[in-house]
């Protein structure tokens, strides 16, 4: 009896998709199944980057097909494929840039740019092209943490092209002013130069671009959410009371434009002693837990309070560069691939695919 459709689809609606959660059938994950006689061959088509997971998801598939009673061979091809999704109504997209995560906390000293550079780190590693806009034009932290050094060059006069470390674009204020230059600067002036960092730059071909973006909820958040394409944004606290008040009024500040909470990222909320392995909730514990209850928001990770964590990000080598195979950089990975995935079951940007509409007289 030759193997059927229905059987195949059976056996990977019993499967689930480790990142997603649903089964490979459900997530529109399963393609172009084809029978030829005992012989299946399919594709597992995956919404976002995945690198260290394609061939556990591959032996997955395969383990399963083969449980059916008479299979032949199993060819399961695993491929990513990220797009556009939809962004605030009336906002247009970038050129060269497919979603952007914004990274916001209510007050500073979270570890928000840690944060905000580990997360671009851990997307680049599961295989996407990123870019990191470091929209904190006071305090620009970005240069520092990616170890990137120089000026940006401009080869038509008009545009910069983006400076690059440990694989991935970046651009920052911190690039064109002298380290020990403060920005006296008014809103005005700094929503500008935000404008003309993000528009002003040639992104090439960016699947995700991470913005850090300061502290608080003033002009710079406002200018992002009325005239930035944000996919999506993540709030960064730790589990103290006082980080967590002011990470509710972020969130509720991207409620208020628009712009989907992707999730909360707990930092430091956990501190294991170097010298004797005892671990103790310095800033208190399961904040981040209750305020991702209170919302409806997704937890996408908890990080420990390591110094590894702050040395390797002051020496230009963050984390997920430095020890990727980790306890700390799984986290990380994981917190990424939480975020991808939220992205990819965003509704999808068709605006390229409408014509435009000319009226002319005749």
């Amino acid at each position: 009896m030759a193997i059927t459709e229905q059987q195949v689809q059976a056996a990977l609606k019993e499967l689930t998709d480790p990142n997603t959660g649903k089964d490979y059938v459900t997530g529109k994950e399963a393609r172009n199944i084809k029978i030829d006689g005992d012989n299946v061959s399919l594709d597992i088509l995956l919404g976002y980057p995945a690198k260290t997971q394609v061939e556990p998801i591959r032996r997955q598939v395969i383990a399963r097909l083969k449980t059916i009673p008479g299979i032949g061979s199993v060819t399961a091809n695993v491929t990513i494929k990220i797009v556009s999704h939809a962004v605030q109504r009336g906002v247009k997209l970038i050129p060269g840039v497919k979603n952007i995560i914004a990274v916001a906390s209510g007050k500073g000293g979270v570890g928000k740019s840690t944060t905000a550079v580990n997360l671009a780190l851990a997307l680049a590693a599961e295989g996407a092209s990123v870019g990191m806009l470091d929209a904190d034009i006071y305090g620009p932290s970005q240069p520092t943490m990616l170890g990137i050094a120089g000026r940006p060059e401009s080869r038509d006069g008009k545009s910069l092209e983006p400076m690059e470390g440990h694989g991935i674009q970046a651009m920052s204020i911190g690039f064109l002013i002298d380290v020990e230059t403060p920005m006296v600067w008014r809103g005005p002036m700094v929503t500008q130069a935000l404008e003309q960092l993000l528009n002003e730059t040639k992104w090439r071909d960016i699947d995700y671009l991470v913005v850090d973006l300061p502290p608080g909820t003033g002009d710079i958040q406002l200018t992002l959410a009325q005239r930035v394409p944000v996919t999506g944004a993540i709030i960064v606290t730790t589990p103290q009371d006082i980080a967590l008040m002011d990470a509710r009024k972020g969130l509720k500040m991207f409620e208020k434009v628009n712009i989907p909470i992707l999730g909360i990222v707990e930092n430091m909320s956990l501190h294991i002693c170097s010298k004797c392995g005892h671990e103790e909730h310095i800033f208190g514990a399961g904040g981040g837990e209750r305020m991702s209850k209170d919302y409806g928001i997704e937890l996408l990770g908890a990080l420990p309070l390591d110094i590894r964590i702050r040395e390797q990000t002051d020496s230009g080598k963050p984390t997920v560069v430095t020890d990727p195979d980790g306890r700390v950089a799984e986290i990380y990975r994981q917190i990424a691939r939480r975020v991808a995935v939220k992205i990819a079951e965003k509704q999808q940007d068709h605006s390229a695919a409408f014509p435009k509409i000319v009226v002319q007289n005749t």
